[in-house]
């Protein structure tokens, strides 16, 4: 409830029994058949499990009431007028016999009392409805009960075991009530509604028991708030949610769902931090996390996990509300934390989706890597063999075994499972440039550890059900063997001197004409003798192929003498 009294006024009560008594001798509480029509006579026909609280003199009661002489004919009831006869108790303005009947009951409780004349109207009656020296039976009801002196009255049924905050003035709360009266009866409810109440607390949006009732809450907790009438809607009541609050308690079913103050900011807390962090999140990095989303009572609104991919995005430039872009700077690769964002650094009073408005979100969240768009590949080596003259460089065949890892250790392949190596030539696009970079400079037996980000491996897309899109790759990588390449720019070199009647020499039958299997034919020929080398790695009938292509200049089919030319840009590695 966050309104206040407006101004509405009951009606006058009843003029029956308001301010009608005769004076007697007072008797004390008694059960029927204690005496005779000269004592007030009590039966309790229902006493409720939980009575807090009984009436006392002074207090002010709400009851019902069915008033009957002793055969039977009823003179007088509240029910008939559709409303509660309210009155203090022991101020003299109910008839003696009433107003001890009235001590000692219980919110709910009926009492069935037997009034002696001597307490009721006496010997005079009233003109027109009681008849004078009546015995009076009364049939009662209490409704409510509250005292001028009451204060707020708070009983907590239900304590979160971690409560890191309590609500405090000028706290911005979001909360599910049930509103009702001492009876029971229901006047207002969010739950209803479907949607929680929002308010500030401690700065006059609430009424002002409500205000004083909340403080000190948990996110989680459940209390009973009773509230006197002074500190609630006062006489007058509230015109449009509770017309008839007039002089009533109340009593208000809280379940506080979450709180933050304007001037919060983020909340981190660090549940997995690894021992090894050579590096943490800056702004302008690229990050991929899980996340679990959920409001501050638990209750779930998205997941990264439900959807078995990472969220992925840069940090620091807006790409995510305020609160994340904060909480995701400084993390470590493989860390764990939970981000707590109030609602001015997540979705604001309007909310998102199934985001209410003026939320607080938790989020738990874990990082599985992260790069900057500058970074270039990691290498550390582990292991040198003594012998390590001979490094790869572009051109070079290798051989080598290795397993291929994100940063979170998940495995996505590995040569070593497969029983057999990965060959490559070095420089020639047969890998992730990233790759490429890594295998230069090493020597056979080497093992290093090559750390890749995704602008040099796989990128935004990765590879379908392979590679995750934006994944920083680790290949921990073993050389096995190394065939030394020919120079940039060849794909086969002479060993020793070329013959100065080269074409002569491939023209075997001396037609003057050199054909693609007398060509082949001859090539293959040197290689074999050691005379001379095609580059390693790649299809030699094809290599073969392209050097004839290279010598039939007008694409005839066939070489003449006047088309064949050596490649003579280094005199030791003449090329075809």
């Amino acid at each position: 409830m966050a309104f206040r009294a407006r101004g509405w006024r009951p009606p006058p009560p009843p003029l029956l029994l308001l301010l009608l008594w005769v004076t007697g001798q007072a008797a004390p509480v008694a059960g029927l058949g204690l005496g005779s029509d000269t004592e007030l006579q009590i039966e309790r026909r229902f006493v409720p499990d939980e009575c807090p609280r009984t009436v006392r003199s002074g207090d002010f009661v709400r009851y019902h009431y069915v008033g009957t002489f002793p055969d039977g004919q009823k003179f007088d009831s509240s029910y008939d007028r559709d409303s509660t006869f309210n009155v203090f108790v022991g101020k003299g303005q109910l008839i003696v016999g009433m107003d001890q009947a009235l001590v000692g009951m219980c919110v709910n409780e009926r009492r069935f009392v037997k009034i002696p004349p001597t307490l009721a109207y006496g010997s005079e009656g009233v003109s027109g409805v009681i008849p004078p020296n009546s015995v009076l039976h009364f049939d009662v009801l209490l409704m409510d009960i509250w005292n001028a002196e009451d204060q707020v009255q708070i009983h907590t049924y239900f304590k979160p075991p971690s409560c890191p905050r309590t609500i405090q003035v000028s706290d911005f709360v979001r909360y599910h009530y049930n509103g009702t009266f001492l009876d029971g009866t229901l006047f207002d409810s969010s739950h209803n509604r479907m949607k929680t109440y929002d308010t500030y607390v401690g700065i006059g949006w609430l009424i002002p028991g409500m205000d004083k009732g909340l403080l000190g809450m948990c996110v989680g907790e459940k209390r009973v708030i009773t509230i006197p009438p002074f500190l609630a809607y006062g006489e007058g009541g509230d015109d449009t949610e509770c017309p008839r609050h007039c002089r009533r308690p109340l009593v208000f079913d809280v379940a506080l769902l979450d709180l933050h103050n304007p001037k919060d900011g983020i909340s981190i807390e660090n549940k997995v931090v690894p021992e090894n962090c050579e590096r943490r999140s800056q702004s302008g990095d690229f990050l991929r996390y899980h996340y679990n989303g959920t409001l501050l009572d638990g209750t779930f609104f998205d997941s990264s996990y439900s959807r078995n991919r990472t969220f992925d995005t840069y940090i620091g430039q807006g790409y995510v509300i305020a609160g994340m872009d904060e909480g995701l700077l400084g993390v470590c690769i493989g860390e764990k934390r939970r981000i707590v964002v109030p609602p001015h650094l997540g979705y604001g009073e309007e909310g998102r989706g199934n985001i209410p408005g003026s939320a607080v979100l938790v989020f738990d969240i874990h990082v599985i890597d992260f790069h900057n768009p500058a970074d270039s590949i990691s290498v550390t080596s582990h292991y040198k063999p003594p012998d390590c003259s001979v490094l790869s460089k572009k051109g070079d065949y290798l051989k080598y075994h290795y397993n291929a890892s994100l940063l979170d250790g998940t495995l996505l392949d590995s040569t070593w499972n497969l029983g057999k190596t990965y060959n490559i030539v070095l420089g020639s696009g047969q890998v992730v440039l990233g790759m490429d970079m890594g295998l230069r400079e090493m020597c056979v037996g080497e093992k290093r550890t090559v750390i890749i980000p995704p602008h040099l491996g796989y990128g935004e897309a990765g590879v379908d059900g392979e590679v995750p899109g934006s994944a920083v790759l680790v290949f921990d990588i073993e050389l096995l063997e190394l065939v030394a390449g020919l120079p940039e720019g060849y794909m086969f070199v002479w060993n020793g001197e070329v013959s100065p009647n080269l074409f002569e020499e491939i023209d075997k039958d001396g037609n003057g004409e050199v054909l693609l299997e007398e060509f082949s034919e001859y090539i293959h020929a040197q290689v074999a003798s050691g005379k001379g080398k095609l580059a390693p790695g790649f299809d030699a009938e094809m290599i073969v192929k392209n050097m004839f292509t290279n010598q039939d200049r007008n694409g005839d089919g066939k070489v003449v003498a006047e088309e064949f030319k050596l490649k003579d840009q280094e005199a030791k590695h003449d090329e075809l």
